[in-house]
């Protein structure tokens, strides 16, 4: 009876065992897999959080060489038009000079010498503000006489502030040596040219 009784024992002790190891081999088990996917998923977090930080940092790297190519082209912009801008009061300044009484007078007997050189050049009319034909008419008249130069009419237009408009065969041919005309033609040229040269540069 002992020894059944020990038998017993000694069965309820091994399948205890046997059953707190089989219980314990699964709470390690189960432990083990819990384990690895918190390490998987703090790898993946982790590998979303790296690969989210260099797009934003590719992204920002992006924007600041954007920023920066957008700052060097708005300067540029800014200089030529600086330049242009200068350029074109410089123009404005000395045709001004050059249209003063005296060197005007020359110039219109000057464009009106080779005008009436053209054997189609008829009815020339030379076209002045009231303020510079007033001023320049007595001496624009004894030049234009002096030099044979007949046919020739003087008139007055008060639409421009400068400079002089030439009109002839009734006026069916119209050219504009206008002040204004003139800085506009220099300034289309200047432009483009200075825009060259700072491309250049």
């Amino acid at each position: 009876m002992e020894v059944q009784l020990q038998e017993l024992i000694d069965r309820i002790k091994k399948d205890g065992v046997e059953a707190a190891e089989a219980e314990a081999e699964a709470i390690l088990e189960s432990a083990k897999e819990k384990a690895e996917k918190i390490i998987s998923d703090a790898q993946a977090e982790a590998d979303r959080i790296l690969l989210n930080a260099k797009n934003e940092n590719d992204r920002m790297v992006k924007s600041s060489e954007d920023a920066i190519r957008q700052a060097g082209r708005n300067l540029l912009i800014s200089f030529r038009e600086s330049v242009t801008r200068e350029l074109n009061a410089i123009v404005s300044e000395n045709i001004t000079e050059v249209y003063s009484s005296q060197s005007l007078a020359k110039l219109i007997v000057t464009v009106v010498e080779s005008w009436t050189s053209k054997p189609d050049a008829e009815d020339l009319s030379v076209i002045l503000n009231s303020e510079d034909l007033k001023e320049l008419e007595e001496t624009l008249l004894a030049a234009l006489k002096e030099k044979a130069l007949k046919g020739i009419t003087l008139k007055a237009n008060d639409n421009f502030d400068g400079g002089f408009r030439i009109s002839v065969n009734n006026g069916s041919a119209y050219y504009d040596y206008s002040a204004e005309a003139v800085v506009d033609m220099l300034s289309n040229y200047l432009s483009p040219r200075v825009t060259k040269l700072l491309k250049e540069a």
